[in-house]
């Protein structure tokens, strides 16, 4: 059974790892779960719901049975965040194709603005409970 709230992200890229940490910290009731895209678990749930295994340009929120993506799935994430930051789920406004358009240009300069590890993320002591691989 795949948990409720999971977000999948790149595990190897820095600024992917930085967003996990941050909503890490932040998801104080501790309503997410994540799973790198390239551990097993990661390219089971993809194919599970349609999705290309080697799809690393976005990251995908899990949530009640449905895959979100790209700004959809960002602006949940935030959502469920404590203030300041669910604050940010305003951005629901902007037109879909606008928020997915700025979303694609970061995801495509992502390595080349923030590097790329050699291999995925481990989690620390603290968050392995909330990591499934």
């Amino acid at each position: 059974m795949i948990p409720n709230n999971i977000i999948l992200f790149d595990g190897v890229c820095n600024f992917c790892n930085g967003i996990v940490n941050f909503v890490f910290r932040n998801d104080r009731d501790e309503a997410f779960s994540f799973s790198p895209i390239q551990s097993a678990a990661g390219q089971e749930i993809l194919k599970l719901h349609g999705y290309d295994p080697n799809n690393f340009d976005t990251f995908f929120l899990i949530r009640d049975g449905r895959a979100y993506v790209k700004s959809d799935a960002a602006l949940l994430v935030v959502k469920s965040l404590r203030k300041p930051w669910r604050w940010l789920s305003a951005l629901w406004i902007v037109p879909r194709p606008i928020r997915n358009f700025v979303y694609s240009k970061i995801a495509a300069s992502r390595y080349r603005i923030f590097g790329k590890m050699n291999e995925c993320m481990l989690p620390n002591e603290a968050q392995k409970k909330r990591f499934i691989l």
